[in-house]
């Protein structure tokens, strides 16, 4: 197995549970007994699954990819699964400092941020270091 990956892949399903299960109630719950428009909500409620789904589906493409026989042939999808972690990571970032200024509680309010680019990082380092077996050729 490619530890690296399989590490990223275990924090990924680690994430996507979290997600699921601790942020749906959470978050989302709250949001959908708000006083906003129906529509605004569940284009929200929507919105907040297709992330479920795009953790889930990012969380088995690295497990998938963690075998030592896949993980040279499917880098460019580990590439692309680390950049839209990275990219995630990024957006929280990016809304803590522009929403509430340069104020560190706010960043350790939303700290998705630390998980999705350590998971992003992790992922992109291991398909960066996997190279192809020459001396079977």
């Amino acid at each position: 197995m490619n530890r690296p990956l399989l590490v990223a892949a275990l924090l990924a399903a680690s994430t996507t549970a979290i997600h699921v299960f601790v942020g749906t109630p959470e978050i989302a719950a709250p949001l959908l007994r708000s006083a906003i428009a129906p529509e605004v909500k569940l284009v929200l409620y929507a919105c907040w699954h297709v992330v479920s789904c795009v953790l889930a589906l990012s969380a088995g493409a690295l497990f998938f990819a963690a075998h030592p026989a896949r993980t040279v042939a499917l880098r460019p999808l580990v590439t692309f699964v680390s950049w839209i972690w990275l990219a995630s990571a990024l957006v929280f970032v990016l809304v803590a400092l522009l929403q509430s200024g340069p104020k560190l509680p706010m960043l350790l309010a939303l700290p998705q941020w630390s998980v999705l680019g350590l998971t992003g990082a992790l992922a992109l380092w291991a398909a960066r270091r996997a190279v192809p077996d020459t001396d079977r050729a």
